[in-house]
């Protein structure tokens, strides 16, 4: 029978290659993550999902401005929440016409 200190002397060695193991096997993983990245030719911010841009479909236009803030030449779409500067406008007493483009 194996005493504890044999037992807890095997259980330090097992752990250790464990540890070994996973690192070789961590480095092979990011030498072939590096080669595919050379290979196709990509980049970190790819592997971030910031890479380049898709153009925008056909037929997909920016909304004209509706709103502008005399002031400070700030547009509205009239889409969506109103900005601050017209929400403070119309509680102020101006009405949305005031700001009609």
């Amino acid at each position: 029978m194996e005493s504890i200190q044999d037992l807890l002397a095997q259980k330090a060695e097992l752990e250790k290659k464990i540890a070994e193991a996973q690192r070789s096997a961590r480095a092979d993983a990011i030498a072939k993550v590096k080669a595919l990245m050379a290979e196709y030719g990509l980049t970190a911010a790819d592997l971030a999902g910031r890479g380049p841009v898709a153009p925008k479909p056909d037929g997909v236009k920016k909304v004209a401005a509706k709103y502008r803030d005399p002031a400070t030449g700030q547009t509205w779409t009239g889409r969506g929440l109103k900005p601050k500067w017209l929400q403070a406008a119309l509680g102020a007493g101006k009405s949305l016409d005031d700001f009609t483009i």
